[in-house]
Order: structure tokens, then sequence, then C-alpha cells
């Protein structure tokens, strides 16, 4: 029997370039307080948003000079740690397609790489979709 996507109440779709706009800071608010509530949550990263999960970035951001001895999380980590935390309500896929063109085809390992032409049974599964980025 294939695999089909588990059912979930959103899907968020995150497209765009993540470091240019909100879209991590936005996606990962909703993200969070979607699981808050209880719901449960699929994502799927398309195009350049890819790289929120690429492992290639570490578990942490380059140093800030201005607070050298501070460390921040990178969106890798923070992705994981929400998808440890919720195992059972959060999904996280990327786009195959997009993440080989863009050299992010290692992603971390909760995250799942699916074909772009596997999108339509992510939104069949879903009551309802929101679309982050650009289109």
């Amino acid at each position: 029997m294939a695999w089909t996507p588990p059912r979930t109440e959103v899907l968020l779709q995150l497209s765009g370039a993540p470091h240019q706009t909100e879209l991590v800071g936005s996606a990962l608010r909703l993200t969070t307080a979607l699981l808050d509530r209880g719901a449960r949550v699929q994502v799927w990263a398309c195009g350049d948003a890819t790289r929120l999960t690429w492992a290639g970035l570490g578990d942490t951001k380059p140093r800030n000079y201005a607070d050298w001895d501070r460390e921040y999380p990178s969106a890798p980590r923070i992705v994981r740690e929400l998808l440890t935390d919720h195992p059972d309500r959060l999904h996280w896929y990327v786009c195959a397609f997009c993440s080989e063109e863009r050299g992010t085809a290692d992603q971390i390992p909760q995250v799942r790489r699916r074909p772009m032409f596997k999108f339509a049974e992510h939104v069949a599964a879903a009551d309802k979709c929101l679309t982050l980025g650009v289109c």
C-alpha cells in the first residue's frame, strides 16, 4: 500500500527566500501557535524555503559580533525541536525537485522529501491550506 500524508487541520506551504523577509519567523510562530492549540499541522517547503531545514546550516547561527558570547539556534534546529516535541501532530516536507535544484537535498533527518507532483495529496489531506511567501 502506498504511503499517504497524515490528515491535518492545516497545511502551511512555504515558498520564497527564507532570509530576505519575515517568512521564517512568521512560519515558525504560526506553526507553534497552531500546535499550542492542539492542531495537527503539515508544512511543505518549496523553492528557496527548502533551505530552512538544510542540514548544512548546522545547529547555531553565525556569531553576532555585538553579542559574541550568545548562541542563537538555527532554523533547522528550531524545526527539529518542534518535530521532536510534536511527533504525531507536526509533519515537515520539502519539495524534492526544489531541494535538488538548490543543493539542499541533505535535509535534517526528521524532514521528508517529496516530489512536487505529490503536493496535491497533501492539500487533500488538510482541512485548510495557507501559502506564505511568493507564489
